[in-house]
């Protein structure tokens, strides 16, 4: 494998320099915070990305205020080394390891924020999210028969074990892959005002191997982010979703109806208490298509969306003027992979061969990462909060 060599990154520091925004990352704009979400492909040791790597992914990730990273191995110095080169003013807090148990073969992964402490501050709260005990045995209950049928024909005959290797596929959801991840966050505004209050939550969910595959953890934790919002007495009355949710976005003619008639079912089961915001499911007012989060640019596996009942925050209906105010509320995606093209004087992708292809992102699918990054700017706040949200 061909990775970035010295005089690459030079040619890469030199292009971004000309114009940071070109490729859509954030401006830093006052009155305002970015928040992100970053899959950075495998982020281990420190040895296995050069220094120059580091030095970008840093220079890159100094635009967001909150972002939410996925795909952080169990050895956390790579982790500790991004948000080293990030400066003093960034706080971090991070998972334990998940989808793997102790001593045992699974997809173990880290989930972890990074926050830039002059702009928001974390709150007390850290937790996984799962389904507790009772929901589990409920859901076994109800569904014993299903379940019964799609694990019997996976059992060895002679044994009664789970024959090696398989793979059974459960009718109905009972846990979790990789357990999201939250932490609650506070956003101060200009003096006098309220205080953005939410609980964050990063979430890595299971890539399967069809739709349905996807859309049972999908579907779950949006139960669960639904039931805590509708909570009257809850501590938090906003939650904000970032990661990669393996949401099926390659044909989007096709997808993108679908995903959002699915996505609309929700807003329309919370009513008129709060409301529910996938703006990368639309189309960016400034854009032609929806933005593609993979570097391949065939998915938008990777979301950020909004559940609240503060009326401050952009619903689905502000998504056709997002980018009208230099403050927000706006959102992108940063498109390394065309500055990279750029600055390499690579041809258009849809004129290199097949072989050519592979070659170009061999240089940097596991270097950097095989997701782009994206973003959701907000203002801050203004207002005191209203005593309803908006419909």
């Amino acid at each position: 494998m061909t990775e970035l060599n010295a005089n690459e990154w030079d040619k890469i520091n030199a292009l971004l320099a000309t114009d940071p925004y070109k490729y859509g990352l954030p401006k830093r704009e006052y009155g305002s915070v970015a928040l992100a979400s970053f899959n950075i492909r495998k982020l281990g040791a420190r040895k296995q990305r050069s220094e120059a790597t580091w030095k970008f992914l840093a220079q890159v990730c100094q635009h967001f205020d909150l972002l939410a990273v996925q795909e952080i191995m169990d050895d956390l110095e790579g982790f500790d080394r991004l948000k080293e080169l990030m400066g003093s003013e960034y706080g971090a807090v991070v998972s334990d390891i998940t989808g793997a148990f102790p001593g045992e073969q699974g997809l173990g992964e880290r989930l972890g924020f990074i926050y830039n402490r002059s702009l928001i501050e974390r709150g007390n709260i850290v937790s996984d999210v799962s389904y507790d005990r009772t929901k589990l045995l409920t859901t076994l209950i109800e569904h014993k028969e299903e379940l019964k049928d799609a694990i019997v024909p996976h059992l060895d005959p002679k044994t009664g074990e789970i024959r090696k290797g398989a793979k059974i596929r459960l009718p109905v959801f009972l846990t979790f892959v990789r357990q999201p991840f939250c932490a609650s966050f506070r956003i101060a505004g200009h003096p006098g005002t309220q205080p953005y209050e939410f609980m964050a939550v990063n979430a890595h969910l299971y890539f399967g191997e069809g739709v349905e595959d996807r859309r049972q953890e999908f579907d779950a934790l949006m139960e669960w982010i639904m039931g805590r919002v509708k909570e009257e007495k809850g501590s938090f009355s906003s939650f904000i979703l970032l990661g990669d949710l393996n949401l099926d976005f390659d044909d989007p003619e096709q997808d993108r109806p679908r995903i959002e008639a699915h996505i609309k079912t929700f807003n329309q089961a919370m009513g008129k208490t709060a409301n529910i915001n996938f703006p990368f499911i639309d189309v960016h007012p400034k854009q032609q298509q929806q933005f593609r989060t993979n570097a391949r640019s065939s998915e938008t596996f990777d979301q950020i969306a909004l559940f609240n009942r503060d009326p401050r925050f952009p619903t689905y209906k502000d998504n056709a003027t997002m980018g009208s105010q230099l403050r927000g509320p706006d959102y992108g995606v940063f498109n390394f992979v065309e500055l990279f093209r750029e600055a390499l004087d690579v041809p258009l992708l849809e004129k290199l061969t097949a072989s050519e292809k592979r070659s170009f992102f061999a240089k940097f699918e596991h270097e950097v990462s095989d997701h782009l990054p994206l973003w959701l700017r907000l203002p801050l706040p203004d207002s005191e909060v209203a005593s309803s949200s908006k419909q």
